[in-house]
């Protein structure tokens, strides 16, 4: 999928990317009739992790290609009517599915909080059920990613310093392409993966490796080759063998005008203070330091004070930095009590304990005041009346239609979207941003409490 390509289906089927028990409920619900029957359902989360105050919202466009190519093609259906746990009637049901409801949803790059409504699903009861399963396997990990990127990259950012994705080879060959994108989208300046970069316009870059090196009679060899291939303003990898004697051997060869030094080994702050001291003692006073290996949000912080320029970050963004997923959740919350076209929606809601929500249909705006700053994330459900602004304040609406009559309306635009988070970001006052733990920056209406 391309960025001109995402609003549009192509490529392999989604259908089958669900759980047994959606298709089994399907096929319950079209002998019941509540099949036809419009529904809503919505995509949020009850908390965020522990000590962690806000959210990034990443996935979006990929869930909308998603439900554009959930189709039951001839090897879906076959795979299906082989198996035998399908009436007929709902073997033909899905092999005319195409899903003709609306989507609305939070843009990529959106902050957000504990019951914020990602994304809402407008349609019969039968198509929107069996989405759930791929929805919120695409938003669970780009937004956990993306939440973790967030935390790396304004870490840096208050440092001044670049940052550098290159996960992919810690992760599914698919999820290192999708990490690649959240993390871009959160304010990752670069990744390494050629296809993320290729599918969505994101800027790649790279080098060499330790088996470059290793590969030629001397290190020297070596970065003299890479020398004569990519020019002197480029980065050496200088830990193959010895730190010290790898700066020197790098800079012999490139001279005083080396573009960068690269440390992937043992305390990389306390040898970045080192390489500065020798790099500056060659003359090499404009060599930039990239340090890398295990880096996540607290890492960086801890190395304010090393002269460091730019941060690699793998293992730990691509698996969300202690949380790999967003524990995201798709509920309906409101339903039709026949299948006519006038019919009353009823809001309905899951009341077990722990696992609440508010039914109704929820439209979502953030309150900000006077100095820019976000006062409050308002959910209005259906029917509610809005307490007026005060004065200063503007309030800005969260969620956008992004599938219409079963049509996407815009292609995905992974710029777009890293240029809203920025703005969305700047919303959140400094404080928030801290890695300290606290409680969620703004916290949405939560639901009551309701014995079953």
């Amino acid at each position: 999928m391309t960025t001109k390509d995402a609003a549009r289906p192509a490529g392999a089927s989604t259908a089958l990317l669900t759980d047994h028990y959606e298709l089994t409920g399907l096929d319950a619900a079209l002998v019941s009739g509540v099949a036809h029957h419009r529904a809503t359902f919505e995509l949020f989360s009850r908390g965020l992790p522990d000590g962690r105050r806000y959210g990034v919202v990443a996935g979006i466009g990929r869930a909308v290609d998603a439900v554009l190519r959930f189709r039951f093609g001839p090897a879906e259906l076959a795979y299906l009517e082989e198996r035998g746990f399908l009436r007929p009637e709902t073997l033909a049901y899905l092999a005319d599915f195409r899903f003709s409801g609306d989507v609305t949803g939070y843009r990529d790059g959106e902050i957000y909080f504990p019951y914020s409504p990602l994304v809402t699903v407008d349609a019969t009861f039968g198509e929107a059920l069996v989405l759930e399963t791929v929805l919120l396997s695409v938003l669970n990990h780009d937004a956990a990613v993306a939440s973790a990127a967030a935390r790396m990259a304004s870490a840096a950012q208050a440092q001044g310093r670049a940052t550098i994705e290159g996960g992919a080879r810690r992760t599914h060959e698919e999820a290192g392409v999708a990490a690649a994108l959240a993390g871009y989208i959160a304010g990752i300046d670069v990744t390494s993966n050629l296809e993320a970069a290729r599918r969505y316009g994101i800027p790649s870059a790279g080098t060499t490796m330790h088996a470059f090196t290793l590969a030629h009679r001397s290190e020297l060899d070596a970065f003299r080759a890479q020398v004569e291939a990519m020019g002197t303003d480029t980065t050496f990898l200088v830990d193959t063998y010895d730190i010290p004697s790898g700066i020197e051997n790098a800079v012999a060869a490139a001279g005083a005008g080396i573009g960068a030094v690269r440390l992937d080994s043992g305390d990389v702050a306390d040898e970045a203070r080192k390489a500065r001291k020798q790099l500056d003692a060659l003359g090499a006073t404009g060599c930039k330091i990239v340090v890398s290996g295990d880096l996540d949000e607290y890492r960086v912080e801890a190395m304010a004070d090393a002269p460091v320029d730019r941060y690699m970050f793998g293992t730990r963004l691509v698996t969300g930095s202690g949380a790999p997923t967003a524990e995201l959740v798709y509920k309906l919350v409101a339903v039709a009590d026949d299948d006519g076209p006038d019919a009353t929606m009823r809001a309905v809601a899951k009341t077990s304990a722990g696992k609440g929500h508010r039914g109704g249909r929820k439209t979502a705006t953030r309150i900000i005041g006077a100095d820019g700053y976000a006062l409050e994330e308002r959910l209005l459900i259906d029917g509610d009346e809005p307490e007026p602004l005060a004065e200063g304040q503007t309030e800005r609406a969260l969620q956008v239609p992004l599938i219409v009559a079963g049509e996407a309306l815009a292609p995905f635009d992974a710029r777009a979207a890293r240029e809203h988070h920025a703005l969305a970001r700047a919303e959140l006052r400094p404080g928030w941003l801290a890695l300290e733990p606290g409680r969620p920056a703004l916290n949405p209406n939560r639901p009551q409490e309701v014995a079953p």
